[in-house]
């Protein structure tokens, strides 16, 4: 960890005045050294308050499939006898429960609204096995759900699906602490699953802003990558096994935990980021790294985005082995979050681009001694014109606020256009740019209530050249969603990008699959989906148009 003396160094060093330890006093956001920020616990704010546009109606093009049956009494009275316990499930048929499903019927931007009557809360594999194969047998669709983070509605019904929701699958079933290796249902916390191999001296291999709401189900279901995908890798990596329930109620059980395993297809990275549409997760085998023994954090402002690229290639060449994180955030996403909060910004003037680097490593000599290596560069460069370094645990926190709190700060703001884009790193602030100016151009974009759209940043990884692209809005606006789709979906297939970098399909994006898929590939994912869902059991509309089922 980053000591007063060291920065000390660094500036004697280089000389330069601007390098300097945050200051001890500033108060950021709220400090916990477990980092439990969720994006679900944004409060109600008057863009929040609005009523929630059901997703049907949002999406007209969407028909509910009229094979499917409608949830009964008697339906219901099965799986209170499966269950055994009123606690394990929402009965919105036999009585008004609208209040209860309210929750679960929506997600947590307010922007995708479901309508289903029932939702169950299964403990075990087996129940979820259970009600899968009498969904089948009954023509009854389904929905399964996590901690209902998602910014896409995957994990929300369209219609009247049954939501199948892993809140009370909870249980670590065991962690080897020779190997790293954790096993666990899926509905673990994921900062439940980081604590608990903590205290081994371990680290669980994602972290995201959500991790005290999300779900380690469904993390792996959508391959969620997180701010430190540059060090530990994706979930394709880090996840040894899974086990899982097919629609027709078949458990697929590949719970390995072993590294190396040659006998045959490696069937759970099919699962992997398949968004529950060919099964539901119930238990993950995930390889665990040590957890660091030294942490630094550097918070910097630059000039340009071409100086924010330098600092990153400098930070990859310098860095290297102990470098966990590189993030950018633009300008307007730290004013915001400086608007929001009523918070000092760690650094003195304001700059169009700001980074958040760190670094893990065992040996904290070791590491300081090629951080200040760095500074010296940088700095005396001019590649950074201005930075601060942590010194301390709580500094650590709360300069990862200012990159973790942007998604919260847009809530105040009402509604969100979110885009979770894969582009090629020398243009991936373009798309922001570009963005922007043609929302302006057509007249769009305001300070007052004349104008829908109130602000557009851009924020992301740069280790994986991950954008997301955020476009604030005073209420979801139609025109504003025409004047961005299908234009940004064009743009980012003319450089070869992907439309989803980490965020999944959902209902969002499942009508623009074709910008980053061709057509020999939706074909083999429609056939793969027919073998495992040949029902469709499994909301259909969630990855594929209508026009796709004819291929």
């Amino acid at each position: 960890m980053s000591a007063p003396r060291s920065v000390a160094a660094v500036l004697r060093r280089t000389r330069l005045s601007h390098c300097r330890p945050a200051p001890q006093t500033q108060t950021l956001f709220a400090v916990n050294a477990r980092r439990p920020f969720s994006v679900t616990a944004a409060p109600r704010t008057a863009g929040a308050s609005r009523k929630v546009q059901l997703t049907a109606a949002a999406y007209p093009q969407l028909k509910r499939d009229p094979k499917f049956a409608q949830v009964t009494k008697e339906h219901v009275q099965y799986f209170k006898e499966l269950l055994g316990t009123e606690s394990a499930l929402i009965d919105g048929i036999n009585a008004d429960a609208e209040d209860d499903l309210a929750p679960f019927n929506g997600d947590w931007m307010r922007k995708y609204g479901g309508q289903t009557k029932l939702v169950l809360k299964p403990q075990t594999t087996e129940e979820v096995s259970k009600i899968l194969a009498y969904c089948n047998e009954h023509k009854l669709a389904v929905v399964p759900q996590g901690g209902n983070t998602g910014l896409v509605g995957g994990s929300v019904p369209v219609f009247d699906e049954i939501i199948i929701n892993t809140a009370r699958m909870n249980k670590i079933r065991s962690f080897d602490d020779e190997s790293g290796v954790l096993v666990a249902d899926a509905g673990v916390i994921l900062e439940v699953a980081d604590s608990h191999v903590g205290k081994h001296g371990y680290l669980f291999p994602l972290d995201l802003g959500a991790k005290g709401s999300c779900h380690i189900g469904g993390n792996v279901s959508t391959n969620a990558g997180g701010l430190r995908l540059l060090r530990y890798g994706s979930l394709h990596g880090s996840v040894l096994g899974l086990e899982a329930v097919l629609p027709d109620g078949t458990i697929v059980n590949a719970l390995s935990t072993l590294r190396k395993n040659n006998t045959g297809y490696d069937f759970k990275q099919l699962f992997i980021g398949s968004e529950g549409t060919i099964g539901i997760i119930t238990g993950v085998s995930i390889l665990c790294p040590p957890r660091a023994k030294a942490v630094n954090v550097a918070y910097f402002g630059l000039e340009s985005f071409e100086h924010v690229r330098r600092a990153f290639r400098e930070a990859k060449g310098q860095l290297s082995e102990i470098l966990s994180a590189f993030e950018l955030m633009d300008g307007r996403s730290q004013s915001l979050v400086r608007e929001s909060t009523g918070n000092k910004q760690p650094l003195e003037g304001d700059y169009p681009f700001y980074c958040l680097i760190e670094t893990s490593g065992s040996n904290a000599e070791h590491d300081i001694a090629k951080l200040e290596t760095f500074l010296e560069h940088v700095m005396g460069e001019g590649i950074v014109a201005d930075g601060v370094l942590a010194q301390d645990e709580t500094q650590i926190q709360s300069l990862w606020r200012w990159r973790e709190g942007i998604t919260e700060s847009l809530s105040h703001l009402g509604g969100t256009y979110k885009y979770d884009v894969s582009i090629p790193l020398p243009e991936l602030y373009q798309l922001v740019e570009d963005c922007k100016s043609r929302l302006t151009e057509k007249g769009l974009v305001g300070d007052d209530d004349s104008f829908p759209v109130r602000a557009v940043v851009g924020y992301g990884h740069m280790g994986d050249s991950n954008l997301h692209l955020n476009v604030a809005v005073r209420q979801y606006n139609k025109e504003v969603e025409k004047a961005i789709e299908p234009w940004v979906y064009e743009w980012i297939a003319k450089r070869n990008g992907s439309i989803s970098a980490e965020h999944g399909l959902g209902v969002a994006k499942k009508d623009f699959i074709g910008y980053s898929q061709n057509d020999t590939n939706i074909k083999l994912m429609k056939q793969l989906k027919d073998l495992y869902d040949p029902v469709s059991l499994s909301y259909l509309h969630r990855l594929f148009t209508r026009e796709m089922e004819n291929f």
